[in-house]
């Protein structure tokens, strides 16, 4: 298989928010008509990324208010799964895969690619569980655990001919917090019906890898175990390129469709 390219955005700005998802689609279409492995990093500040399946709590505006008393801002993603909390200690990584590469019949294989490279680091040696933790946010089959606490949640995407698979990584930070945030969400979303098909959220049930690890973890150093386990090519600079796509322009209108009914709640406020 090719070398992978890497394109890693940083912490993105708050007028940038539907970025990285119009790029994750575009960048697996590309992928998977070239051929061509590639590493996406990509991080968001205080924002909680909402599932479809979240917009549909029966007290959806209330939900979205308490979280944005909370000073996070809200957004509705294109894809499955439920919510999660991006910041500063959230590192969100995908592996973009041309189709071919993988059993195309196979979900599980791109899991399973994606808990292959994290365990090649030293992190593997900390023991990381895969299952769900089902009280944690956004609970799945590949939920990624230490001592019974999870680290992560991996997600898959397909465009075209390419997968991509998609990890948020808890780095550091106020995990803590994190939980609370959610929770709060489903609580004043579902009101006496919180826990019912939806996650009970404990914010207990997850971690950081950096209060796990034995030694201090950073966002850099994360990404910099990852980077020296997988052979890749540095494509930051052509970034740009992307962005001038007729196709990256028209997810980025789709996205802002997609949250014209946030938008509507919160500016009421």
């Amino acid at each position: 298989m090719k070398e992978a390219l890497l394109f890693d955005q940083g912490m993105l700005p708050h007028t940038d928010l539907f970025n990285p998802f119009a790029l994750t689609d575009v960048l697996t279409e590309f992928s998977g008509e070239q051929e061509q492995p590639i590493i996406h990093f990509w991080q968001l500040p205080k924002t909680l990324i909402l599932g479809m399946k979240d917009s549909r709590v029966p007290y959806f505006n209330e939900a979205l208010k308490v979280v944005q008393k909370e000073g996070y801002h809200l957004l509705l993603r294109n894809a499955g799964g439920l919510g999660v909390i991006s910041d500063t200690g959230i590192l969100n990584v995908s592996l973009i895969l041309p189709k071919n590469s993988i059993s195309a019949l196979s979900i599980d294989d791109g899991y399973q690619a994606m808990v292959d490279w994290l365990e090649q680091t030293r992190f593997g040696k900390l023991g990381i569980e895969i299952g769900e933790v089902a009280d944690s946010y956004c609970p799945g089959k590949y939920d990624l655990s230490i001592k019974g606490k999870k680290i992560a949640g991996i997600a898959q995407r397909r465009v075209k001919e390419g997968v991509a698979i998609m990890m948020y990584l808890s780095v550091n930070g106020d995990q803590n917090l994190r939980g609370k945030i959610v929770r709060s969400y489903y609580q004043s979303g579902l009101r006496d019906q919180f826990g019912v098909d939806y996650p009970p959220v404990n914010p207990d049930s997850m971690t950081t890898l950096d209060d796990t690890a034995f030694y201090e973890v950073s966002v850099n150093s994360v990404k910099k175990e990852l980077l020296q386990v997988m052979p890749h090519h540095d494509q930051t600079d052509s970034l740009p390129n992307f962005y001038q796509l007729e196709e990256y322009q028209r997810r980025v209108q789709n996205m802002q469709q997609r949250n014209t009914l946030i938008q509507e709640v919160l500016n009421d406020l």
